[in-house]
């Protein structure tokens, strides 16, 4: 085998997340009408625009610095809406009242969304589940929410797909405890066609990566991570020696493309199959 562990994303990665947020969004903008007052549509359409222009740059800020590109999934793009029209308004200037009340937001309308399936997701997750390779996802998104859209998809092997929520993947910071491994990733990277840098040492992340890779005894030379947006999921496991795989969608922007065509190991598909190929599945 390629690999001695491989570690997926869920969301967007084996799920349509442009299908499934329709009502994730609707009560999303009804909770923010609610909570700021009047019409918010038109500031809405007019982030909407801004954002589209330049999804790079009008990234997901998190602690003042941009963590993702701004239109990578609906769950991003509702956020990065939602601070440019606090912005304009001037609401919630303090920082850290803004992020708790944004992570309320999206974790209380989260549930809401539907569960859409990429084509093949299902025949995937079990060719994957079937083989010795340990596999388990590590995601953004909280545990018990995830743990329930795979018992939907219900797939043959179930009961050894672990799933690691609430990954931190977005948090840019020092792990509690540092090692040679992580001192050896840079502060950041560039990617073609983008122009601010792509910020690489996020702690929180690479404390759960070291666990599972303590846990299992497999070195990240030996491992495959598979995820829909560069900068969350594959980024900072590239640089502590993984190979990473980057699965398209429709919003996945030129950069995130270059970016992993120039990593060592970094490789795409559009669909994930590309995953099973990696792995020689």
């Amino acid at each position: 085998m390629r690999y001695d562990l491989i570690l997926l994303d869920f969301d967007g990665t084996f799920t349509d997340v442009e299908k499934e947020a329709d009502p994730f969004f609707a009560s999303y903008k009804a909770e923010v009408r609610e909570l700021i007052g009047g019409d918010v549509d038109g500031d809405w359409a007019e982030a909407v625009a801004t954002l589209e222009q330049n999804p790079g740059e009008f990234g997901w800020v998190f602690e003042g610095q941009v963590v993702a590109p701004g239109n990578a999934d609906p769950y991003l793009r509702a956020t990065v809406i939602l601070n440019m029209i606090f912005d304009r308004r001037g609401l919630y200037p303090n920082e850290a009242e803004r992020t708790e009340l944004l992570q309320g937001l999206y974790f209380r309308n989260y549930p809401k969304a539907d569960t859409v399936f990429r084509a093949n997701a299902k025949q995937v997750v079990e060719t994957l589940l079937a083989s010795p390779v340990p596999t388990m996802v590590v995601t953004n998104s909280a545990t018990d929410d995830v743990e329930a859209k795979i018992d939907r998809m219900a797939p043959t092997g179930r009961e050894r797909l672990k799933v690691y929520g609430n990954a931190k993947k977005y948090i840019v910071a020092e792990p509690d405890e540092s090692d040679a491994c992580f001192e050896r990733v840079p502060e950041t990277m560039r990617a073609e066609g983008l122009e601010r840098d792509i910020l690489l040492r996020r702690g929180r992340y690479y404390e759960l990566l070291r666990t599972l890779w303590k846990e299992t005894g497999v070195k990240p030379e030996r491992t495959l991570v598979a995820g829909d947006i560069f900068e969350l999921d594959l980024a900072l496991p590239g640089h502590l020696g993984a190979d990473v795989h980057l699965v398209l969608k429709d919003k996945t922007q030129p950069f995130e493309r270059a970016a992993v065509k120039a990593m060592e190991g970094g490789a795409e598909s559009p669909g994930l199959e590309g995953i099973l190929e990696r792995a020689g599945l």
